[in-house]
């Protein structure tokens, strides 16, 4: 029986180049626009068809990898120091990415928690005591869970 309906958007040669640009860095809005479709037509297409779906996948990391293997290579030469610079603040910015003067980490809200919670054993009465710490310690859960889910500090504002 034969097939019914349009032909498909992206044909072998369409899925080609959308990979093709992915690949260097395009996005896939323009990589749409130069296959004659719309980034939702790329998405549907990669639902239904699980090879092009994984080729996507790839074509989306080509790009960062190869930029972070020429700063890597670039890293290796005392000169150009500051492209292993440039990775730490991107790779750790918990650690070595500039901060606003203004801006505090979620394990400088985390130990002022704890300070905090010290404060209120010693100073507020027993009977108030247990649902201000019980308080205190959800919102020290909550901010370890939102570090342990990504595994970086982030800044909070």
């Amino acid at each position: 029986m034969a097939r019914r309906g349009r032909p498909p958007i992206l044909d072998a040669v369409k899925q080609g180049q959308v990979l093709a640009l992915l690949s260097v860095g395009c996005s896939k809005a323009v990589a749409a626009r130069f296959v004659g479709c719309v980034p939702a037509t790329i998405t549907r297409t990669a639902r239904r068809d699980s090879q092009f779906a994984a080729a996507l996948k790839q074509a989306l990391c080509s790009p960062e990898i190869s930029y972070l293997k020429s700063i890597q290579r670039a890293s290796r030469k005392e000169q150009y120091w500051r492209a292993a610079a440039w990775a730490l603040e991107r790779i750790m910015p918990e650690k070595y990415a500039r901060r606003d003067p203004d801006v505090i980490t979620i394990d400088q809200v985390a130990r002022l928690l704890a300070q905090m919670s010290e404060i209120v054993v010693s100073e507020v009465p027993a009977r108030y005591r247990k649902a201000v710490v019980k308080r205190l310690d959800q919102l020290a859960r909550l901010l370890r869970a939102t570090k342990s889910a990504d595994g970086k500090s982030e800044p909070v504002e």
